[in-house]
């Protein structure tokens, strides 16, 4: 099986599992990214962070790739799960051989990477969010360009590959929303998406046309019509800085919000009505939140430096999941290979 990811700048990313559709299709897994624990003994090096990918049973991890400081997210090849990228502080590291070895494929003037995307349908095109803008690669990673022509704020924490049409590509700015429809060698904002920083994104699996965003200092925002335009809900949240949005892989009219000093907040009818499910969690300063692919019902939520737990009642209760401490800085689903 494939080993497992840890990431390291002051947050944690989980991957999740997904039912497997056939024998030869990858499966899905949850992981998480942090910078560390509670655990992280006095180094110059990091003793205790990375990225960690979900394994069996309710709060069993496995660490996968290098032990580097400031690792944000993971991404695979959708089309080959045995090609890993890993964003990192000072560089993006790749694997070929489902995380076995691994190589770092920028150079010393590329760092700062928060988010990676890879194109569907042909594993050469890979996009880099970064807080110097984006980077693409033609080649697999090989090698890389920037891409911030049309860009007004280069700051960028997500970037999303439309699985429709893969010219198009959506990308969140410290500006708002960005979309280029020529495999990102040029973008344009979309007028009406929030104009703070993004710092986070995801596209429904049940409903394409669905997107949702979180904030900074504005809350979370949904998109109905794949993008193209922008509209706030949940007031509860309308000021805070919105770290963690997740879409039920199931179901359109199931989300989920979370951010700092905001605990986490769940919608069951699209977005018009959200139930605060903050009862139960150590700190109400939520950094990720992601649906388990497997168990399409749980939800998991890390908090800032006290643990990341998962729910099988819509919130109601909550359930220790380990990592213990991790700042957590992503938890997304990933396709990986036996």
């Amino acid at each position: 099986m494939m080993k497992r990811t840890i990431f390291t700048l002051i947050s944690s990313l989980v991957v999740a599992s997904a039912s497997i559709a056939a024998d030869s299709a990858p499966q899905s897994k949850l992981f998480t990214a942090f910078a560390m624990t509670k655990a992280q003994q006095a180094s110059s090096l990091p003793t205790d962070s990375g990225i960690f990918l979900q394994g069996p049973g309710d709060s069993k991890w496995g660490r996968i790739g290098p032990v580097i400081q400031a690792m944000n997210s993971m991404a695979s090849d959708p089309s080959d799960p045995t090609k890993i990228f890993i964003a990192c502080g000072n560089g993006i590291v790749r694997s070929l051989d489902n995380g076995a070895s691994w190589r770092m494929v920028t150079g010393w003037r590329e760092s700062d990477f928060t988010k990676i995307a890879i194109d569907p349908e042909n594993g050469d095109n890979v996009y880099a969010a970064s807080v110097w803008g984006v980077s693409l690669s033609r080649d697999g990673g090989e090698s890389w360009q920037a891409a911030n022509k049309g860009l007004k704020e280069q700051y960028s924490r997500c970037v999303i590959v439309d699985e429709r049409n893969t010219k198009r590509v959506l990308l969140g700015t410290d500006d708002g929303v960005y979309v280029s429809r020529d495999r990102g060698e040029s973008w344009s904002a979309i007028r009406n998406s929030p104009k703070s920083n993004i710092l986070r994104m995801a596209r429904s699996e049940a409903d394409l046309d669905l997107w949702i965003a979180g904030t900074e200092g504005e809350g979370v925002f949904l998109s109905r019509n794949d993008g193209k335009t922008w509209e706030s809900v949940s007031d509860e949240l309308s000021e805070n800085n919105v770290y963690a949005v997740a879409l039920h892989p199931n179901s359109a009219s199931r989300m989920a919000a979370g951010g700092w000093d905001a605990g986490v907040r769940i919608s069951d009818d699209g977005g018009k009505t959200w139930r605060d499910r903050s009862a139960g969690l150590p700190s109400k300063n939520v950094t990720a939140v992601a649906y388990d692919p497997i168990r399409t019902d749980r939800l998991w939520v890390s908090t800032f430096e006290e643990g990341t737990y998962f729910s099988d009642d819509l919130g109601a209760t909550w359930k220790d999941g380990n990592l213990y401490g991790a700042y957590v800085l992503d938890m997304d689903v990933i396709p990986v290979s036996d």
